[in-house]
């Protein structure tokens, strides 16, 4: 009788070998562009070193580029997705509303802190003074603008200095004495702290300044594979899932992208997960739409007055997971509450 057991179990190996090859090489190969190394990305980093991609049915490699390369790797093929600021989103939507689509959003808060000297206590001091950014009008100049604005200044008041490039760059600029401040993400701004510079407005200390990220796809990628979105979208829900259950697995997901302290990454996945800044239901806001656009169109160079946004976001995906009952599904029935909550803030 055993060896009868023995020899089904043989045969069995065998033909489920093939199977599992034949499955392995269906996975579709694609790239995913990721702008920052910050706690924006998380969700994309767990879903590759989860393997939530691979049980869509993707073959994901991760590639970084910051600013605006994101959408030129769309556009050209290069990647099928960004992870992009709603701020660059809608700047180059707006100049190719035909091309490009929005389909969901993972984050509206960002861990952004507006760094200077010790010897300045005030945003009100920076007035005719230097501030670094990677260009004008992308994503941290419009946010750096709009903490400004909560202490009096504006665009005139203060001194630009474009760096290029990411919050490296940003951050280089202040200590060499290049700028008098920048805004920083975490864990870009960690190391300054200890170098004796401080915070002197941070960004999640306002409800009304949004940095929100969305799923940027071209249209014609939808078009040439509909299911993707769909795939990406949710290997990343469950990712956000592991992200709030696993805070081990999470620190070294994240530190597979980027080499930090981990002790620094574990802070910003506490600040993270005690602000439940990840999206659980990732429905692209009216409330977002409205900041982004309003900031944009305080200054002339980033002006989206005459863009209608109901042109390229696309919340139809997200209401299809909703009523198929894929979030209630990952996250159990608690999420209803939130679901239906998200859904009445959804831009429509």
């Amino acid at each position: 009788m055993s060896r009868r057991i023995l020899l089904i179990f043989m045969i069995g190996a065998i033909l489920i070998v093939p199977v599992l090859v034949a499955r392995q090489g269906q996975l579709q190969k694609t790239a995913i562009n990721f702008p920052t190394r910050s706690g924006a990305s998380w969700p994309m980093f767990i879903a590759k070193e989860g393997g939530y991609y691979q049980k869509y049915g993707l073959d994901v490699n991760l590639a970084f580029g910051a600013g605006t390369l994101g959408v030129a790797m769309i556009s050209s093929g290069d990647a099928a997705m960004t992870n992009s600021s709603m701020e660059q989103a809608l700047q180059a939507s707006s100049r190719d509303p035909n091309s490009l689509v929005l389909l969901g959003s993972t984050l509206n808060k960002g861990m952004f802190a507006l760094m200077a000297p010790a010897a300045i206590k005030s945003p009100k001091e920076l007035k005719s003074k230097r501030i670094a950014v990677s260009q004008i009008g992308d994503a941290p100049y419009n946010y750096t603008l709009a903490l400004l604005g909560k202490f009096g200044l504006n665009a005139r008041d203060v001194q630009w200095i474009p760096v290029g490039t990411d919050a490296t760059a940003r951050a280089v600029a202040l200590t060499s004495g290049r700028a008098d401040a920048t805004l920083l993400t975490a864990p870009s701004y960690f190391p300054l702290e200890k170098q004796g510079y401080k915070t002197i407005a941070n960004m999640a200390d306002y409800n009304d300044i949004y940095a929100s990220t969305v799923y940027l796809f071209t249209r014609k990628a939808v078009t040439a594979n509909p299911k993707l979105p769909e795939s990406i979208i949710k290997a990343q829900t469950e990712a956000i899932k592991r992200f709030y259950e696993d805070k081990a697995f999470a620190v070294k997901a994240y530190l597979a992208y980027d080499k930090q302290d981990s002790a620094d990454v574990e802070r910003i996945y506490d600040t993270i997960a005690k602000a439940k800044q990840l999206e659980r239901v990732p429905y692209v806001l009216a409330g977002a739409i409205k900041s982004i656009t309003d900031q944009a169109n305080s200054q002339a160079a980033t002006q989206l007055k005459d863009f209608d946004p109901h042109k390229v976001v696309d919340n139809g995906l997200i209401d299809r997971l909703v009523k198929e009952g894929f979030f209630e599904k990952t996250f159990g029935p608690s999420i209803k509450a939130e679901q239906d909550r998200q859904g009445k803030l959804a831009y429509r």
